[in-house]
């Protein structure tokens, strides 16, 4: 499992302020979904540094896959990270999912 590094969480950052922007929303809204303490990247980055460090990798992108599920109305993710009724099964941060799992696997 990758560790989180400087260089993780600058990408991560980003990654962050390219996602809002695609999604139309703010770093306000991220942090609604996230229930975090503050609206500021690193606040946001505390709460998604603790779930990598619960979950790893996937657990960090099944709870980002989570908010925008949440953003478009769907139904919440199982535990496995899946929607109950996908709409979207193009959506960048499910490919990155997909793609983080299939890592893990090989």
């Amino acid at each position: 499992m990758s560790g989180w590094t400087p260089e993780f969480e600058a990408d991560l950052t980003l990654l962050l302020k390219d996602w809002l922007k695609h999604q139309g929303r703010s770093q306000a809204d991220l942090r609604r979904n996230l229930r975090a303490v503050s609206t500021r990247m690193p606040a946001l980055l505390e709460v998604l540094e603790r779930e990598h460090k619960l979950r790893g990798l996937s657990g960090l992108a099944d709870r980002l896959c989570s908010v925008e599920a949440e953003w478009h109305g769907q139904p919440a993710a199982d535990s496995n990270g899946v929607a109950a009724a996908e709409e979207d099964p193009f959506g960048q941060l499910d490919l990155l999912l997909q793609e983080i799992r299939d890592d893990c696997s090989d």
